[in-house]
């Protein structure tokens, strides 16, 4: 895995950060047959999906959720979506979270942390940006108000002008 000191450079050169096992052009792993739980996991065949990795504990994660209500609002109709992947491993503070912050899109919890494992994200909160073929377009490690908010528009409006 890629420390975070050897992201800073790649970060500022970069729409969106890359980083460790996901890389960019390889295909994300499926949701399913992760033990995630709290919902029904959505159909993401065919669409740009923005997968964030949040916990109930991170300042930052909960300052993303109204940004990526935003984008979902912007970008749903053109074939965008957000899945938040929580990985609290308390019920209760899960759903907490859900009810405090409103998402207006589907978060799962990963409470065995096999996914978080498995996709080796290094903290919280960690967003990937998935292509309509399932691929990694890009990794953005943090949230920093209306910068990342910015960053992720442009990323999502070219990924949603690709065809399929």
């Amino acid at each position: 895995m890629v420390k975070l000191a050897t992201l800073l450079p790649l970060a500022l050169a970069c729409s969106v950060a890359l980083h460790g096992q996901a890389n960019r052009a390889v295909a994300f792993p499926s949701l399913s047959d992760q033990g995630l739980t709290g919902a029904p996991i959505p159909d993401l065949a065919g669409k740009v999906v923005l997968v964030d990795f949040c916990a109930s504990w991170c300042a930052p994660c909960r300052a993303s959720f109204p940004a990526y209500n935003r984008l979902l609002e912007e970008f749903g109709p053109k074939g965008f979506m957000v899945v938040g992947v929580s990985v609290d491993t308390d019920p209760a503070a899960y759903a907490a979270m859900l009810r405090k912050l409103h998402p207006s899109f589907v978060v799962l919890n990963d409470p065995q942390h096999k996914l978080v494992s498995l996709v080796q994200v290094p903290g919280m909160p960690t967003s990937y940006l998935i292509d309509r073929a399932g691929k990694v377009a890009g990794v953005r490690i943090g949230f920093h108000s209306g910068d990342t908010e910015n960053e992720l528009r442009r990323a999502i409006a070219r990924l949603v002008a690709e065809p399929l």
